[in-house]
């Protein structure tokens, strides 16, 4: 009897300890994924991080190795989302059509091309120069909507517009006026505006076609396409990166500002009724239900009626003035009239790859300070601008394709012929080759480009300043590069095979002079860099008594003469602005006179101002 009793009390002990060791077992499984889902949380951000930091440190990195970790970090970063989707029952699908927007791109590229950068679910290493452009887009944004960015000229009629907004609001009828903006359209509205007087003055003006470099057999272009044609010869972060372009390439680093500030712009072109073609003219800047005219090649808005304001697309089509006073008697016409752009094509400046789902997903990922445009609504922005009064359709512009087209075609010849190879890397290569004299120039162009002037004494960090004024290499030692082989080495230069020792001695004095270019690029963006934080006076020096110095000639110098001026008019000297506009220069000499010409109408109405004023006292 006893032993039954104490095989029961054996057994019940042993029953209560297996049922506590099951619920602890149990415990232990809850407690071990909860920490397996943090794990994971914590992988998916360090993946968007390492991507962010790569993209960050871009410039100085082996770029075939970052395209692959950039890849492998966004993929494992969709992969880990796809599970987190999983274990939640949500399921993600996958787009098996493109938007119809897409398909004028057809012109450009094959069905199957299209598709795969649309519809491809994962990434791979050809959407990285994507990435780093839109990362880079979005760092200038970031910090150029400042004031010290307001073009004086429109400054009066930006406050009569939040004037009119708070009488508007204040109103009690409550009914808003559609001639009214709202204090958001109008704030959207300034930001385009500073967008783009940034672009002007940071992006020196070319002329559309570049003559061909002597001595240089001109190869055939892929699809027809000339040779440094307008527009495409470049990238749009080619454009932002080197500095200048031409008026098709400003509008393109313009409109990449606007979508990383989430400001629907597009490319304005006249159609021909007879064969189709398409003519861009402008830049249409949508804000509420009206769009607003940027002119990149004149490098202004296109004043409004009585020249006040920036025109509107509507006031252009009904005003005849708006159009004619784009002429200066006696120097320029400007090729439009009214009727001429009573009906326009609005062009979107977006890659394909723009309207990928992946593009979407990994946009919603990236918050805070690691934010970007990846993935817009392209359907929907064509069909506001389509809305538009005087848009006669809405398609994707060509001209990123094409660049993509005209890109891979040059670089085939570059595999092919020496010289050819020389002249088409050697132009840019003092800030684009794995030098270290170019690595130094390119790090300063990536902080002038995130708006960081001064040194960080804390990372040990050289900003743009330093890093500009290191580039300013000695004359002594450029003179040397011809005889000094350690020199050579230093700037990633060595005697192919097959190139006779007078041709890579040409080749070598070319290269000097491209390293003067540099010394000269480096003290033209300082004088930027003055402007852009405000010492008007000190970047006016710098403009006017180094880049313009007569021993120190350069493409620069156009840009020059334009930045000299607006700085001494940010100082309040609108005469000696003026004068300077009018010295003529050549491929910006148009757009140079309307502002002097508007300057001159502004100084005239404040004189008057203050006249009426001191009568009255």
């Amino acid at each position: 009897m006893r032993s039954n009793v104490l095989l029961c009390c054996v057994f019940a002990l042993a029953l209560s300890s297996a049922l506590g060791c099951r619920d602890e077992s149990s415990e232990m499984d809850r407690i071990m994924a909860e920490r397996q889902v943090a794990l994971q949380e914590k992988t998916r951000q360090d993946h968007l991080g390492e991507t962010v930091s790569l993209l960050n440190q871009y410039v100085s990195l082996n770029e075939e190795k970052a395209r692959r970790q950039i890849a492998y970090h966004t993929n494992q970063w969709l992969r880990e989302s796809d599970a987190r989707a999983k274990r939640s029952g949500t399921e993600i699908q996958q787009p098996t059509e493109i938007p119809e927007i897409a398909e004028t791109l057809g012109e450009m590229l094959s069905p199957e091309a299209l598709q795969d950068k649309i519809l491809r679910p994962e990434f791979t290493t050809d959407d990285v120069p994507f990435l780093r452009d839109a990362n880079t887009f979005r760092h200038v944004v970031a910090w150029i909507d400042s004031p010290v960015r307001d073009d004086l000229l429109f400054a009066d009629w930006l406050e009569g517009l939040r004037e009119a907004a708070r009488e508007q609001s204040g109103e009690e009828s409550g009914e808003d006026s559609d001639e009214v903006m709202t204090q958001a359209q109008i704030d959207r509205l300034q930001t385009a505006m500073r967008l783009f007087d940034w672009t002007v003055r940071n992006i020196a003006l070319e002329p559309e076609t570049l003559p061909a470099p002597p001595g240089l057999q001109i190869p055939r272009m892929p699809a027809g396409l000339p040779f440094e044609g307008p527009g495409f010869r470049q990238s749009d972060y080619q454009t932002l990166w080197r500095g200048r372009g031409d008026w098709l390439q400003r509008s393109g680093v313009f409109t990449q500002l606007c979508v990383q500030a989430g400001i629907p712009a597009a490319g304005l072109a006249t159609q021909s009724d007879e064969t189709g073609s398409r003519t861009p003219w402008s830049v249409g800047v949508l804000i509420g239900e009206q769009i607003f005219l940027f002119e990149p090649r004149l490098g202004l808005p296109i004043p409004g009626p009585d020249q006040t304001g920036v025109a509107t697309l509507a006031q252009a089509r009904k005003d005849a003035s708006v159009m004619r006073r784009l002429d200066v008697a006696g120097f320029f016409d400007y090729p439009l009239s009214r009727s001429d752009v009573s009906q326009s094509v609005a062009l979107l400046n977006l890659h394909a790859e723009t309207l990928a789902s992946r593009m979407k997903r990994l946009e919603s990922g990236l918050t805070g300070d690691r934010r970007m445009t990846l993935w817009v609504d392209a359907e929907d922005w064509a069909k506001r601008f389509d809305a538009v009064p005087g848009i006669a359709g809405v398609r994707i512009w060509e001209i990123p394709t094409i660049n993509e087209i005209y890109a891979r075609g040059m670089e085939l010849v570059a595999e092919r012929d020496p010289a050819f190879a020389f002249w088409y890397r050697a132009r840019f290569a003092v800030m684009e080759s794995g030098s270290s004299s170019s690595n130094n120039l390119a790090k300063g162009r990536w902080k002038h480009l995130t708006g960081e002037f001064v040194d960080d004494e804390i990372e040990g960090e050289s900003g743009a300043r330093t890093r500009y004024l290191e580039q300013r290499a000695p004359e002594f030692e450029i003179d040397d590069l011809r005889i000094n082989v350690e020199l050579q080495k230093q700037y990633g230069l060595r005697r192919e095979l097959g190139i006779e020792p007078a041709q890579y001695d040409a080749q070598l004095r070319q290269m000097q002079d491209f390293m003067r270019l540099g010394k000269r690029t480096a003290t033209y963006w300082l004088a930027l860099v003055q402007y852009d934080d405000g010492r008007f006076q000190t970047a006016h020096n710098w403009f006017t008594k180094r880049v313009l110095d007569d021993e120190q000639r350069s493409y620069w110098e156009d840009a020059a003469v334009y930045n000299a001026a607006r700085s001494i008019e940010a100082e309040g000297k609108i005469e000696k602005a003026i004068a300077t506009l009018k010295t003529d220069r050549n491929v910006s000499d148009h757009g140079n006179r309307l502002r002097a010409r508007l300057l001159g109408k502004l100084a005239s109405d404040s004189t008057s101002e203050t006249d009426e004023n001191a009568e009255e006292e």
